[in-house]
This record gives C-alpha cells, sequence and structure tokens, in this order.
C-alpha cells in the first residue's frame, strides 16, 4: 500500500514539477529535471528559430511551435516518469536492501524509490533532449545541402512541408535503439 501512494505521489508531482522551473544556483547531485519551457528553449537556442518552427509547427506561428514543443515534453516527462517507476519497481523487488542503500538519501532511505524514479526519469529526458537536438542538427545540414531533395525525401505531406520534423523524429528514433 505505501509503495502504491509513493507512485500515486511521483506521478502526481510529475507534470507540476516538469513545468517548474529549477531553483536558481542549485548545483550537485541533487540537480534537478530541467522544465519543459527551459528544454524547448535550449532546443530553439540550439537549431534556430527557423528549424524549431519546421520541427514543431512547420504552418503555424512561433506560438504554436513552442506550444507544440511543451506539449511534446510534458508527454516525454510523463513516459519518462512512467517507465522509471517501473525499472525502480523491479531493481526494488530484486534486492530490497541494496536498493535503499543505494537511492536512499535520508536517515532510514525510505525515500529510496522516489529518488530512484526522479534520477532515472531525469536521466531518460535528458537523452531524449540531446537525441533531439543531434537529429536536428543532422537534419538542418542535410536541408541545406539541398531543400528540394530533402522535402522529398521525408516529408509526406501535400506540400512536403513537415519534412523537417519527419526528419528529426526518424534520426532521433534511431539513435534510441
Amino acid at each position: 500500500m505505501t509503495r502504491l501512494v509513493i507512485i500515486a505521489s511521483v506521478f502526481a508531482l510529475a507534470a507540476p514539477a516538469a513545468l517548474a522551473a529549477p531553483p536558481t544556483g542549485q548545483q550537485g547531485a541533487q540537480a534537478t529535471t530541467p522544465s519543459a519551457a527551459e528544454l524547448c528553449k535550449q532546443q530553439r537556442r540550439t537549431i534556430g528559430m527557423d528549424a524549431f518552427r519546421a520541427l514543431y509547427a512547420p504552418s503555424g506561428k512561433p506560438k504554436a511551435a513552442m506550444d507544440e514543443c511543451l506539449k511534446a515534453q510534458k508527454s516525454i516527462a510523463g513516459i519518462a516518469a512512467k517507465n522509471a517507476a517501473m525499472a525502480c519497481k523491479a531493481e526494488q523487488d530484486a534486492n530490497p536492501a541494496a536498493f535503499a542503500a543505494k537511492y536512499g538519501k535520508n536517515a532510514n532511505d525510505k525515500n529510496a524509490f522516489g529518488k530512484c524514479v526522479s534520477e532515472q526519469a531525469k536521466d531518460s529526458v535528458e537523452a531524449q533532449q540531446q537525441a533531439t537536438l543531434n537529429a536536428a542538427k543532422k537534419c538542418k545540414a542535410e536541408r541545406a545541402a539541398n531543400t528540394q531533395a530533402f522535402a522529398a525525401k521525408y516529408g509526406t505531406n501535400a506540400n512536403k512541408r513537415n519534412a523537417f520534423g519527419k526528419c528529426v523524429s526518424k534520426l532521433a528514433s534511431e539513435q534510441d535503439d
């Protein structure tokens, strides 16, 4: 029963925590997961506004691109939290004492499950962010080399404006494999 309460609490806190800005000046082992807005801003800075818009809202305005990015980041954070909870539960069931010693940070190691989930979810979100950034850089270079060939290769709708997003999606998922 306690485990279910912890899992429910983690999921209930995951969405707002993904949107909240981390405390300023926080350093060390207790680094927090970047918010969805921070991840989107990092993508926009790294790949440029044109590529960012092409990725998230090819026929929309900058605000539409940011809104779609935020929605995608929230989804990624939710999936990461669920997967992390399942992985942590399996690890905890395999060897409870070692699990508590590895992840527990308070006097009685009762916070081990929450620490495990947050650590693994953070790692997963960061890996997904890096895969997206790497894929976007590759697609941007490929598109710059030959715009028409790029659109023909990746575009799936009538005007081929979704080519950049399809390219990033394809390359990012290949990096995950």
